[in-house]
């Protein structure tokens, strides 16, 4: 069985478990929490994983009146943040905030951590198409256009990490088009390569919408193409992949909650319960649904 299919089966797994714990019985969520949670996030601030994060823990704060405080430990693309809950007390009171990268280095990395048997999932808090954005001043018709044509097939791409979604998205699209030549240029979370692309860094950065939106808002870089198999509403001039001249292709990165593993039920039914209620009343940024 191959590193994809592997990942593929973890992710499933993941889904899987997140769905079962949501219905987790709310009555016991009353001992929970007894003191301050931390919440280990694998990414660095202002990335996607920081900012849902941080979103829910404040909803949690709001419901609980016990701080959620959020702890970036990047590095690894999320494996160091991973280890640490793993190695913590299963008491609920170390929380892992991380994406889909878990469940690629379960797979691809040797001994890295396995979420299935060394965490416990607790809930899925948003989900986020990869978009691939440029600096304001390029003026390629299409992402197409301007790795092929205005960067003669040499570029370089900056993403949240080795092992992260956007890292195997840009390797699986760029690699599979004859006469490109990429070369990734990892970072320790999501915000650090869009600044990047602004600052003229790097040519192009894989990302996600929440992450890079406020530069877009302002006109500091451009979304050439969405990894999605329809237009997003948030982004409605943006083309997918298949309109910019690849193939179709549709990637997501999603934003779990993890706990160590054998974590008590009332750790199921707290942070799951508030985390589909962020999501369900609008909360989140209404930047994920597609059209």
């Amino acid at each position: 069985m191959n590193i994809e299919s592997r990942a593929m089966r973890c992710l499933l797994y993941v889904l899987t478990a997140c769905l079962a714990v949501v219905s987790a019985h709310a009555a016991h969520a009353q001992d929970y929490p007894a003191r301050p949670v931390r919440m280990v996030i694998a990414f660095g601030p202002g990335g996607i994983a920081d900012t849902i994060g941080r979103l829910v823990g404040q909803k949690l704060n709001d419901r609980f009146g016990q701080s959620f405080v959020g702890d970036n430990r990047p590095g690894a693309g999320g494996a160091i943040a991973a280890r640490l809950v793993a190695n913590a007390a299963p008491d609920g009171h170390t929380l892992l905030v991380t994406t889909t990268a878990v469940a690629v280095n379960a797979t691809a990395v040797k001994d890295a951590v396995d979420p299935r048997s060394q965490l416990t999932p607790i809930a899925i808090a948003a989900t986020a198409p990869t978009i691939f954005v440029v600096h304001r001043s390029v003026a390629a018709k299409s992402l197409l256009d301007y790795v092929r044509n205005v960067k003669k097939g040499r570029f370089n791409y900056g993403t949240a990490g080795v092992g992260t979604t956007e890292h195997l998205t840009s390797e699986y699209l760029f690699r599979a088009v004859p006469g490109l030549e990429p070369i990734h240029v990892p970072y320790q979370g999501g915000a650090a390569p869009v600044t990047a692309v602004v600052a003229q860094q790097v040519d192009l950065a894989t990302t996600t919408i929440p992450t890079a939106f406020n530069f877009i808002k302002q006109g500091a870089l451009r979304v050439l193409a969405i990894a999605s198999h329809k237009r997003v509403a948030t982004l409605p001039d943006v083309p997918t992949l298949a309109e910019s001249g690849f193939a179709d292709f549709e990637n997501a990165s999603w934003i779990a909650f993890f706990a160590p593993s054998f974590a008590s039920r009332s750790v199921y039914g707290s942070v799951a319960f508030v985390s589909a209620n962020v999501l369900v009343r609008g909360t989140a940024p209404g930047m994920f649904a597609t059209q």
